[in-house]
């Protein structure tokens, strides 16, 4: 049995220290800052989109050179912004009771891998997982299946689960065929009857219960 798990906004609430790397690399190129909802909404699709979503933002356009710039700056920013970051309520436990069932567990994110080794390190998860795709890891990112399929193919045969909180991630597990627990305390956009999804849920304590019902 194998379940992968996306995670800004699945596992972990790490918005404020986005928001953070952000109004600082905005202040850095001499431009306003943006809100925390605006930075949510710009989270989903890696860090080179989220950078051009920002400079958008506050810029009112994208200029290459300034773009690169900015992303230079958000990289830095971002590798070292974890300590604003939470782990959602219940969500260690949950990993924690999936393997005690036997679950294999990986992780499939859009993070640049330097972030997500850094916040796994900061929370002493970096055995937690048994394979870890991050969104320089392929060429291709989410919403391609093409991470999910190769971290679900890391974790060897059996039924299958993907979990996730957005549009990206729902996207992706339908592209991959596979069933998808929609986190609906996340960073969506879209109301989540309008989302696919083979179930949902919003405490994390439910979600060995709901693996189990679909590997039944």
């Amino acid at each position: 049995m194998r379940i992968v798990f996306d995670l800004d906004g699945t596992l972990i609430d790490s918005a404020a220290d986005i928001h953070y790397a952000a109004s600082a690399t905005a202040r850095a190129e001499g431009l306003p800052e943006v809100t925390l909802e605006q930075t949510r909404s710009f989270v989903g699709n890696g860090a080179r989109v989220f950078v051009e979503r920002l400079e958008r933002a506050t810029a009112g356009s994208n200029i290459p050179e300034r773009t690169e710039r900015m992303r230079a700056t958000f990289a830095e920013e971002y590798r070292k912004a974890h300590e604003r970051t939470q782990v959602y309520p219940g969500a260690l436990e949950a990993l924690e009771a999936l393997k005690a069932d036997g679950w294999k567990i990986g992780l499939c994110t859009n993070k640049p891998s330097v972030p997500t080794r850094a916040v796994l390190e900061h929370f002493g998860w970096t055995e937690l997982f048994e394979t870890v795709f991050a969104g320089d890891t392929l060429t291709r990112m989410k919403p391609d299946p093409e991470p999910l399929e190769a971290a679900l193919e890391a974790l060897g045969d059996g039924v299958c689960v993907y979990v996730g909180d957005s549009e990206v991630d729902a996207a992706t597990a339908e592209a991959a065929g596979i069933p998808f627990a929609l986190f609906t305390e996340g960073y969506r956009k879209t109301p989540v009857e309008k989302m696919p999804h083979t179930e949902a849920f919003s405490d994390w304590t439910e979600l060995p219960a709901i693996a189990a019902r679909i590997a039944r």
